[in-house]
């Protein structure tokens, strides 16, 4: 019995197989959407800050001189 999965895109149910051509998804139409979803930044994947704003600012980062050369 073969695998189904449900396309991210419409919900249609594709079978997860050699002959499945867009697997995941069930057609060109659906990844495409994908696609430009992803490239629009509707999708999108959580990361959190390496650093505080908050803190380099009190740090003196926001300083207009910090990046001035004499």
């Amino acid at each position: 019995m073969p695998l189904t999965v449900k396309c991210p895109t419409c919900q249609n149910e594709v079978q997860w197989s050699a002959q499945s051509k867009f697997k995941p998804f069930c057609s060109d139409r659906c990844k495409l959407i994908d696609l430009g979803d992803w490239a629009s930044e509707k999708n999108a994947i959580p990361v959190k800050s390496e650093f505080d704003p908050e803190e380099l600012d009190s740090l003196g980062y926001d300083e207009e001189t910090f990046f001035k050369q004499d």
